[in-house]
């Protein structure tokens, strides 16, 4: 990867971060500052070109909250997670509609996620 891509990703990612969306800014409340189970996470933060929603580095968990936008670009979506996959990551999608609906269970699946085994 090229410095300036890094750098590209990394200004990109500060203005993510800047218009986060209503359900973005509800999870990242919880998310924040490890108010959550002591886990610390990032928001919008890059991985290689890619730019997730959010990532606890320490247990290599990359939460990414899905749109209807995602519906369409669902194929890009699985290459994109198999080359995080790759580097040691775990992908959990969390569609718009279910963190809306259904808060508490979204958190318990992330907490699922974070407390897993890794190798």
């Amino acid at each position: 990867m090229h410095l300036s891509s890094t750098r590209h990703a990394e200004a990109t990612a500060r203005s993510l971060r800047q218009r986060q969306t209503p359900l973005e800014a509800r999870l990242w409340s919880r998310l924040r500052n490890g108010r959550f189970h002591h886990y610390k996470f990032r928001r919008q933060h890059p991985i290689g070109p890619w730019i997730v929603d959010f990532v606890c580095i320490e247990r290599r968990l990359v939460i990414e909250l899905d749109g209807e936008i995602h519906v369409l670009r669902a194929d890009a979506d699985r290459a994109r997670d198999s080359i995080i996959e790759a580097q040691g990551f775990l992908m959990l999608r969390i569609k718009n509609h279910e963190l809306r609906n259904s808060f508490d269970w979204c958190l318990e699946q992330v907490l699922i996620a974070l407390e897993r085994e890794i190798d």
